[in-house]
């Protein structure tokens, strides 16, 4: 399912956030571990988590699938999908999030997916990304499109707030 409203540009939104700091606890207070599938991103996100003392608690590992065929080959992403639209896409997110959790064995997965930058990659504008959370409160992840702006490193570092917020939001709206 796609969430309905688009998330406000980490970059430029005064709002405070959840970072690792927040949803660290709160997946390890449930007893859930947690894998990320990551493109763009290329590892920050799991670096954040791992960055929060306790987080090996949770924190069960990472794939980097930089690479169009990895996602395919070890995430399981529909190869004619990835043919015909490109992996930036709010399905491919999905799919990602979802092959790392049965990859990794485990309770959620998030994932991203998009163009850093600095220039426009297959047509697709820099800035152009989607993030992906799975998990065990519903049958069918939850994808953000976004649309970030900055350089290469702001589009990155933006991606990871982004996928941190959404699942906190997922977190703290189960039970």
């Amino acid at each position: 399912m796609t969430a309905p409203d688009p998330a406000p540009d980490p970059a430029t939104d005064p709002a405070p956030r959840r970072g690792p700091e927040a949803v660290v606890p709160l997946l390890v207070a449930r007893g859930w571990t947690v894998g990320t599938a990551e493109s763009l991103t290329g590892g920050l996100v799991c670096a954040a988590l791992t960055s929060v003392p306790g987080s090996s608690d949770t924190v069960r590992g990472a794939v980097v699938a930089y690479a169009t065929d990895v996602k395919a080959e070890l995430l399981g992403v529909d190869r004619r999908r990835l043919s015909e639209v490109g992996p930036v896409d709010a399905l491919v997110a999905a799919q990602m999030a979802l092959g790392v959790r049965r990859l990794l064995g485990t309770d959620v997965g998030l994932a991203t997916t998009g163009v850093a930058g600095p220039g426009p990659s297959d047509g697709v504008p820099a800035g152009t990304v989607h993030v992906a959370v799975s998990g065990p409160w519903g049958p069918e992840p939850t994808t953000r499109a976004l649309t970030l702006s900055g350089d290469r490193e702001a589009v990155r570092s933006s991606s990871v707030v982004a996928v941190l917020d959404l699942l906190a939001e997922a977190l703290t709206a189960s039970p």
